[in-house]
């Protein structure tokens, strides 16, 4: 091979890696002048030098061997963009995958992706372990990564034979791991929902009691709009336009009775196609209830009229950091309710110290306070056709199991 056909070890300015040029291709080979850039340089060379070879540069095939983890992730990533996207914009699924693969790229990216095998899926699980990642959440971003290199498999990017091996990578099972547990979600008693609801907005209130009343998910309760709702028989049902399993095909149907309608008789006045909880009119509510002349005995002075103005002007005219959304979502829906619980609490010790406080608690738990008060009353069948499960054995991961029967058979038969 003559010295001209040799490829040149470059520099791309843009990424800081280094890189060649092989018949129209660029071939990346890691960090500029690190020793392993060096290594697959060489490596790249004696390839093409080895008897029987052509004089020509190496094929694509030989391209894709020399595929770094790094590049895999990136070709992922664009692709799962675009799969995972909810009405144009990254779905809670991407998002995921990006959180599962950053430690990969971290260890790992600069590897030649044929090279990723076992161990060092076993190293990224053993770096999520000492993050104090939980059990479950290690084992559903080892999942995500092995979906990662299927993917590559399928797009003839890596060998077969990478994605078999970590296939034997099993997840880590209860009792025998140092990853630590995730304590599992309880219901929550319903007086302690009700004694929060007085100190958050009408909007999240609403929501709350929904919630309680039908078992919805959060985020199918904050997505609530008018023409989801079918309204024309004595008891409503809604069908919300996403949900968990709307991917797999399955419908999603909530009966709404006399109570959840007269909770969101409050919210119809509005558009059909308006969320019903807007975050906007929760804010307006919000401000009435901060006017300094509210809940006040004493005499309210001139002064303090103008500077609140001046306030309201200056706030009116500062373009605010963020803006407010159109509609909920799990996570402001959750910040609320944290809000609601710490001012009641606030208000509780200033009535009696001693008294009992409310115990942080999150939407997710009504949804196990409806399965659970839904089986003990009405049986399994009733909580899954309520939750909207397929199987009935999923019930037993949102409802506590009713004791009390088993506690009433012991007693008559010792």
């Amino acid at each position: 091979m003559s010295r001209k056909s040799v490829p040149s070890y470059r520099l791309h300015k843009a990424s800081g890696q280094a890189r060649t040029i092989i018949n129209g291709r660029h071939v990346y080979l890691g960090k500029f002048n690190s020793p392993e850039s060096r290594q697959r340089y060489a490596r790249l060379l004696a390839e093409m030098t080895q008897p029987g070879a052509d004089s020509t540069p190496v094929t694509e095939d030989t391209s894709l061997l020399l595929l770094l983890v790094s590049e895999v992730l990136v070709k992922y990533l664009e692709y799962a963009e675009v799969y995972y996207s909810d009405n144009g914009n990254p779905g809670k699924e991407f998002r995921a995958m990006v959180d599962a693969v950053a430690p990969v790229n971290q260890l790992y990216g600069n590897l030649v992706a044929n090279q990723f095998g076992p161990l060092k899926l076993k190293g990224i699980r053993q770096h999520m372990i000492n993050a104090d990642l939980c059990r479950t959440e290690i084992n559903k971003r080892i999942g995500r990564i092995k979906s990662v290199f299927k993917w590559a498999v399928s797009e003839e990017l890596v060998a077969p034979a990478v994605y078999e091996g970590l296939r034997s990578v099993t997840g880590l099972r209860y009792g025998h791991t140092e990853a630590r547990e995730s304590k599992p979600v309880k219901q929550i008693k319903e007086k302690f929902v009700l004694s929060t609801l007085p100190f958050v907005c009408p909007q999240v209130a609403a929501m709350a009691r929904l919630q309680l009343l039908t078992g919805m998910r959060p985020g199918e309760v904050t997505m609530m709009k008018p023409e989801l709702i079918d309204q024309s028989s004595e008891v409503w049902v809604y069908e919300p336009d996403k949900h968990k399993n709307r991917w797999r095909g399955h419908l999603r149907r909530v009966p709404l009775g006399p109570k959840a309608q007269e909770v969101l008789k409050a919210f119809l006045d509005r558009p059909e196609s308006d969320y019903l909880f807007s975050p906007v009119e929760a804010e307006a509510w919000r401000q009435e209830q901060r006017a300094v002349y509210r809940n006040r005995t004493t005499k309210v002075y001139p002064c303090e009229l103008r500077t609140r103005e001046k306030r309201r002007k200056k706030a009116r005219s500062r373009k605010p950091k963020r803006p407010i959304g159109k509609c909920y979502c799990s996570v402001s829906y959750r910040r609320a309710i944290v809000y609601g619980i710490t001012k009641a609490n606030r208000e509780l010790r200033k009535k009696d110290p001693d008294a009992e406080l409310i115990p942080n608690w999150t939407p997710y738990q009504l949804r196990h306070t409806y399965a659970t008060q839904m089986r003990k009353n009405h049986g399994v069948e009733a909580a899954q056709l309520g939750l909207g499960h397929a199987r009935t054995n999923v019930v037993d991961v949102y409802a506590e199991k009713n004791l009390s029967l088993l506690v009433k058979l012991v007693k008559e038969n010792g």
